[in-house]
């Protein structure tokens, strides 16, 4: 059977999600002695010891300080759409003291807690900026040998970073689509992005988008129009209907039904073609969630 590689064709752009998975689980305590968790979900834009959170504490309210590992301390902020403003304090360079602090967010299906090992078995292998709490699943499936292999087929390879949020964990409850609330999550496009994409486009290549956070970052930029670089708070709730932009194929794995990724997916290829998809991977056993299979969808 051919690899993944053999979908590829000369003058495509494979762009990819390089986010990394932080050790976003934090255990602390309150001045009073009540254990607190702190789980960072999102870093404010330009600040890296300010951070939206999901806190677990008895009578939490803003002024609240938790007391965290090497004499670092929280302080709740004001809280909003059921996420707390955390700010940090205490550290001297935050990302390195989060790594020796936190725990890894393991998928909630992963039923036994966080390793040492996980902070590397749960990344793909180009994940370089760090900031996500979910890994983008869909690169986890590839290896150095893979990608040289598709750059060797004369495709080229392109960064974006969108930072996974809970959004991708989080099913949708409401019978009217247009009342589920999306996570924000932040992601930049670079300059050399764009314009790798531009050219590929002018030429007559496909832009193939490595997961649907690739997918999400690509098609937000592109949602005044032209396709913008920069960094940005993402959003987008991609239903059937939409009209997409600028991605022409995508690398994705087989999500659950009833979830936006689902949704988004059957957006992308038309909803019977999916639902024929999904019964040849159960048919083939094929397995879903975070570690499970994925497909090629054009």
């Amino acid at each position: 059977m051919a690899g993944i590689a053999s979908q590829f064709r000369p003058g495509d752009l494979l762009v990819l999600n390089d986010t990394r998975v932080i050790p976003a689980r934090l255990n602390g305590q309150k001045e009073s002695g009540g254990a607190v968790e702190v789980f960072l979900v999102r870093r404010a834009p330009g600040d890296d010891e300010r951070w939206r959170c999901l806190v677990k504490a008895s009578k939490a309210k803003p002024g609240t300080t938790v007391l965290l590992p090497e004499g670092v301390v929280a302080t709740l902020l004001g809280r909003e759409e059921g996420e707390w403003m955390v700010s940090f304090e205490g550290s001297d360079d935050f990302m390195a003291w989060l790594e020796r602090a936190g725990s890894m967010p393991l998928p909630p299906y992963i039923k036994r807690p966080a390793e040492g090992e996980d902070q590397e078995r749960y990344q793909t292998v180009f994940a370089r900026e760090k900031g996500a709490v979910a890994a983008p699943t869909a690169g986890l499936h590839f290896t150095s040998e893979i990608l040289d292999e598709i750059r060797g087929r004369g495709v080229e390879i392109a960064p974006v970073t969108l930072h996974v949020g809970l959004g991708t964990f989080m099913p949708v409850r409401v019978e009217d689509l247009s009342e589920h609330t999306m996570h924000r999550e932040l992601y930049r496009i670079p300059v050399a992005t764009a314009e790798a994409i531009r050219r590929t486009k002018a030429n007559g290549g496909r832009v193939i988008a490595l997961g649907t956070t690739s997918m999400r970052a690509l098609e937000h930029a592109a949602s005044t129009g032209e396709l913008e670089a920069g960094e940005r708070e993402a959003d987008i709730f991609i239903l059937p209907g939409y009209r997409f932009k600028v991605v022409d194929a995508l690398i994705t794995n087989f999500h659950l039904p009833k979830s936006t990724l689902f949704m988004l997916v059957c957006a992308f290829a038309g909803k019977e073609k999916m639902l024929h998809a999904y019964e040849e991977a159960v048919r083939r056993r094929f397995r879903f969630f975070s570690y499970g299979d994925a497909m090629f969808v054009s």
